[in-house]
């Protein structure tokens, strides 16, 4: 995958972070993109624990056999969550690409209940298994565009 189809899907998971975000979900979106570049499978996020890349790897684990996945990628708006991470890796999927940094989304949500960010790097948690997952990211210079549908959304939302 080059650069340009990395940046290309992560505006189109975009897409499904502002949809999700429409419909009272957190902004976050996710794309599973096959070995020929087409999208395989959206997800938006549903909830605090039913993040859009680990609903994402679920589905496709079911829908996919592992080794189809090992030749697959994972493409989301920001850096994931080691939840998120450790999904995809007992999905098998091979590949992640992210836009943006999980310290740049803490910097805009701080201490939220509903997004307690962890300060765990997914290659930190990607390079602690015994798979060879390769991760590309981030894109700074899509930030300002991946991040804009987080700047509102955290602040209208309610602490609890």
């Amino acid at each position: 995958m080059t650069r340009d189809q990395m940046i290309a899907h992560i505006r189109a998971a975009n897409e499904v972070a502002i949809d999700a975000a429409r419909h009272g979900h957190h902004p976050f979106g996710a794309v599973l993109v096959g070995p020929d570049d087409r999208i395989l499978m959206r997800q938006g996020n549903i909830g605090t624990v039913r993040h859009a890349e680990t609903e994402l790897a679920r589905r496709a684990a079911e829908a996919y056999p592992s080794e189809f996945l090992w030749t697959c990628t994972l493409v989301s708006t920001g850096e994931s969550c080691a939840m998120c991470a450790g999904t995809l890796y007992w999905a098998n999927i091979g590949r992640f690409v992210y836009g943006y940094e999980e310290s740049q989304l803490l910097a805009l949500t701080g201490d939220h209940p509903e997004n307690p960010t962890m300060s765990l790097p997914v290659r930190t948690v990607l390079g602690s298994g015994q798979k060879d997952i390769k991760v590309y990211g981030p894109f700074p210079e899509l930030d300002d565009e991946l991040l804009a549908p987080h700047r509102d959304f955290w602040k209208q939302m309610p602490k609890g």
